[in-house]
């Protein structure tokens, strides 16, 4: 059975002329009428999107029109923007459906109402187009007295706006690597973190794999980095199992981490211990080691990312003050509001009650963040953003470089 076929049968019981019928197959249009189901690789019970279009009229055109040539070429474009066609399109992939549903859940929850999709979609059209015609009028106005200093600033920072907004923007979560392991007998989740110094490990963790009672107090202090931590001692050597391999390892105790067991460069390059991240496998010593999947990792550390305390970053995004992550404005519209040109005028009066807030912060912060390069004034305007937490501070501030 070909396609013309099926156009036919549609006609004989809907009564709709097969010009106008638009047959989609997971969210494809199908073009060619000559091939048979099985050349469009159709199968039975497999379903079939029909959209109905009316049909140009092709009477009183000559040979030659470019009048109505650039019609065709108008309506084949407002075809590829029609929002029925995308809705379709979307209802057909479930993989665009998925992102959809993640991105978008308000319209994620209209796609199986035509109408209620079609407004939301010419509302959100008609909202960019407002918001483009603003922008250009507000640049004529400006270009009306080009010698105007100010006003030229003015341009420069509206055209850089609209080349980030015209760069792609893609915002996700990397997962950890993570791999199994023993310490003296007891299963560990550890993190492979070969940007650490050293290999460090929990107190709780020390306590469960028996080695506390080995921890060296003589090397306890404080570790300064991006914030403090409190290392209570150092394990000289205690035995670990990474695959079939049992090495000697030395450990930092150090509290204040949120995993267990991280293994740092220390411990990798004493073994030559490879990251091949294309097998996603830790290589030491020929051994292969397979890095924990998504839903094996720790979950600790995962929900401690999500929940930690935010940042207000461009555009309407927000920086995890601990981990650095940047996740996605909460809705699009009002990260474009946010880009618009209004929106530099405030930058000037944001540093201005730094100074009435920083006697509510203790000198010792101030003098640890203008130790570790910060200016005084970065460095009360951080603990400012960070309701005066040292650590989150610190990072705040590496974050800015």
């Amino acid at each position: 059975m070909t396609l013309d076929t099926v156009r036919s049968s549609v006609q004989a019981e809907t009564g709709i002329d097969p010009i106008s019928q638009h047959l989609y197959h997971n969210g494809r249009l199908i073009t060619d009428s000559s091939k048979t189901m099985e050349q469009l690789q159709i199968g039975d019970g497999e379903m079939l999107a029909l959209h109905v279009r009316s049909p140009r009229s092709n009477a009183g055109a000559g040979p030659s029109n470019p009048g109505r040539q650039q019609r065709e070429q108008q309506g084949s474009a407002a075809l590829d923007h029609d929002p029925e066609v995308m809705r379709l399109t979307i209802l057909g992939d479930p993989a665009t459906r998925a992102v959809v549903e993640a991105r978008n859940p308000q319209l994620a929850a209209v796609l199986d109402d035509p109408v209620a999709f079609r407004n939301m979609i010419s509302g959100d059209r008609d909202r960019e187009r407002r918001e483009r015609a603003e922008r250009q009028r507000a640049i004529q106005a400006l270009n009306d007295d080009p010698f105007n200093v100010e006003s030229q600033a003015k341009i420069e920072e509206m055209i850089r706006q609209e080349c980030v907004q015209e760069n792609l923007q893609i915002f996700g979560q990397v997962h950890l690597l993570y791999c199994n392991v023993e310490v003296n007998g007891n299963k560990v989740q550890a993190l492979v973190d070969s940007g650490a110094q050293v290999t460090i490990m929990s107190p709780a963790c020390a306590e469960a794999c028996g080695i506390m009672r080995l921890v060296d107090t003589r090397f306890s202090g404080i570790a300064r980095g991006v914030g403090t931590a409190n290392i209570i001692g150092r394990v000289h050597t205690a035995p670990i199992k990474i695959g079939s391999l049992h090495l000697p390892c030395s450990f930092t105790v150090m509290e204040g981490k949120a995993v267990d067991l991280l293994l740092g460069i220390d411990m990798l390059k004493r073994y030559q211990a490879c990251i091949d991240l294309m097998k996603n496998k830790l290589v030491i010593q020929g051994q292969e080691i397979d890095f924990l999947g998504e839903a094996d990792i720790p979950r600790q550390l995962e929900e401690q990312i999500l929940d930690e305390p935010t940042i207000s970053g461009p555009g309407g995004t927000t920086i995890g003050a601990r981990s650095g992550a940047v996740r996605a404005p909460a809705a699009i519209g009002a990260s474009a509001d946010a880009a618009g040109p209004t929106s530099t005028t405030p930058a000037p009066s944001v540093p201005a009650p730094a100074q009435a807030s920083a006697p509510a912060y203790p000198q010792e912060h101030i003098d640890t963040l203008m130790g570790l390069g910060f200016s005084r004034e970065k460095a009360i305007e951080a603990l400012r953003s960070t309701d005066g937490n040292l650590e989150y501070a610190a990072n705040y501030l590496y974050q800015q470089l």
